[in-house]
């Protein structure tokens, strides 16, 4: 029976970091950032972030404080969770939710002609 222990840690890992992303102090990760989904390698090194940024203008800013907060919210991550190996983060502009609304939007208009 396989375990689901890859699945757990990465929802650890995301609302881990969405608490410690409030604490960065760089002037660049502003606004409403959220993390949407984190896919961790198998052996547990490396861990993708998906970031979700309200201000689309600044996306890119952002990502760029992100990364170079990486270190700290590193250390913290090792700090709140028990694991052998802290993974080293990779942060990516995850804009899911601007091509679901999009799809929605093109659904939405569709069934105005179909009526």
């Amino acid at each position: 029976m396989p375990s689901n222990r890859i699945g757990r840690i990465n929802e650890e890992i995301q609302r881990e970091l969405s608490a410690l992303i409030r604490t960065v102090k760089d002037p660049r990760v502003h606004g409403l950032v959220s993390i949407t989904a984190v896919d961790t390698a198998p052996d547990l090194r490396y861990a993708k972030v998906y970031v979700s940024v309200l201000d689309k203008s600044d996306v890119k800013e952002v990502i760029k404080g992100l990364k170079s907060a990486a270190g700290y919210l590193r250390r913290e991550l090792g700090r709140a969770l028990q694991l052998r190996y802290t993974p080293e983060l990779t942060f990516v502009a995850d804009d899911s939710i601007a091509e679901g609304a999009h799809i929605l939007e093109i659904i939405e208009k569709l069934e105005e002609k179909g009526e």
